[in-house]
Formats: structure tokens, C-alpha cells, sequence
């Protein structure tokens, strides 16, 4: 068994590995445009008097463009890892800041969004906007998956030198057969148009460039838990 879950981690890497190398290029495509778009804008932002009721439009149309920009930048997690960047950080306070802003979204569907934080976890080494990034992918995932009057809850412990976090919902599950390629990029159990297949892959992505394990669970038609885990800080990954 751990022989043929090896083999499927090097497979995974190596599919990842040439998707990085077509992400790159897209990135680096879509954000010449975007950078056009924010500059121009800014210069109409700047010309603009302040009562000016377009000045709020114009702010939206450059923050809109900067959101845009940094999607496509976090494709280059699959080609270009930036561990230079990475800090000791809090998991709990990542997750935190994650669920403020995405907590009204998932309540007005009438589901609820219940959070369990263990007390005293041990630090861990990462890039902050990342890690809310496969969060808040899995949360995605979860309010996709379960319907009104459903449940999606987030949990973080530690356990034997490891950060856990993980993310449970009551939701539709996932089949049997399509556990295995889950991660795969450009894969999606979701309809036409309601998936692109690049979430859960990203997300995968990140992780495994922090050092850290992902993996899934589900009984179709009752619950899906996604489990993710990051070693503890050490003082040596500071220099590293």
C-alpha cells in the first residue's frame, strides 16, 4: 500500500510539473495585459476629482485588475516556488482572517460554518496569502458540495510534531473511483461551467511546497474531509 501510494505521489508530481511549465507562460501572457489595465486606470483614477461619481468605479476596475493579476501569479506555485517569502506564522490566525471574510457567504446559503481551533498549536513556516488560498479553495469545495441546512466545519490540532487542519462537510461526497484523481489538475466531479479543475490542484501545490501532506476522505452521500498537514516551525527553516 505505501509502495502504490508513492508511485501515485510521483505521478502527481510529475503531471504537476508540466503543468507548471504551461502555467508560467500563461501567467506571464495574461498579466502583461493586466498590468496595461491597472496603469491606465490609475492614471484615469489620478485625473479624476475627487466628487467625480466614476472615481469608484475606476478603483473597482484597478482592484479588480490587481485580484486578477494575482490569480494568475498563483499558477506559478506549480513552477516557481518562493520559500524566500515564507515566515513563521500562526495557522489558527491564517484561518481566522479566511473564515471573517468568507463566513456571510456560506450563511446566506443557509449553511453553517462551524470552527473548531485547537489552543497553544505550534507555530509553522509558510507564505500567509498561500495557505489562505487552499483554504479557502476547500471551503469552496464544501459549500459546492452541501446543501441548505448543511454543515461545513473547520478544525486545526497538533499532532506528533505535525499542524492539522482540516475542513469536514455532510455534503454529496465524493465517488469511490474518482478519489484517486482528485488532485489531478483539470480535473472536477463539478457540472460544465461549475468547475474548472484547477482548485484542488493548486491547492496540492502549495502544500507539498510548504513540506506538508494532503489528503482526502468521503463517504459518497453523507460527508467529504479534506486533511492537510504542516511540520512545526524548527529554527533551522528560518535560514533555510
Amino acid at each position: 500500500t505505501d509502495q502504490v501510494k508513492l508511485e501515485e505521489q510521483v505521478l502527481r508530481q510529475e503531471r504537476l510539473a508540466s503543468l507548471g511549465l504551461l502555467a508560467a507562460g500563461v501567467a506571464h501572457e495574461v498579466n502583461t495585459p493586466l498590468t496595461g489595465i491597472s496603469s491606465y486606470t490609475q492614471m484615469l483614477i489620478e485625473e479624476a476629482p475627487p466628487d467625480d461619481p466614476r472615481r469608484a468605479i475606476l478603483e473597482k476596475i484597478e482592484a479588480e485588475s490587481r485580484r486578477a493579476s494575482s490569480i494568475a501569479n498563483s499558477l506559478l506555485n506549480f513552477a516557481r516556488p518562493e520559500r524566500s517569502a515564507f515566515e513563521e506564522l500562526s495557522l489558527n490566525d491564517t484561518v481566522r482572517e479566511v473564515l471573517r471574510l468568507f463566513e456571510p457567504q456560506i450563511r446566506e446559503r443557509g449553511i453553517r460554518l462551524e470552527a473548531t481551533l485547537a489552543e497553544g498549536l505550534p507555530r509553522i513556516h509558510g507564505h500567509k496569502g498561500k495557505l489562505q488560498q487552499v483554504l479557502l479553495n476547500l471551503l469552496l469545495n464544501a459549500r459546492d458540495a452541501v446543501e441548505e441546512g448543511g454543515r461545513v466545519e473547520v478544525s486545526t490540532r497538533a499532532r506528533g510534531g505535525t499542524v492539522v487542519l482540516e475542513v469536514v462537510d455532510d455534503g454529496i461526497g465524493i465517488a469511490e473511483e474518482d478519489l484517486p484523481r482528485i488532485f489531478d489538475p483539470f480535473f472536477t466531479t463539478k457540472g460544465r461551467g461549475k468547475g474548472t479543475g484547477h482548485g484542488l490542484s493548486i491547492s496540492y501545490g502549495i502544500v507539498r511546497e510548504h513540506h506538508g501532506e494532503m489528503s482526502v476522505d468521503s463517504a459518497p452521500g453523507e460527508w467529504t474531509r479534506f486533511r492537510v498537514e504542516f511540520p512545526e516551525a524548527r529554527p533551522a527553516e528560518a535560514l533555510a
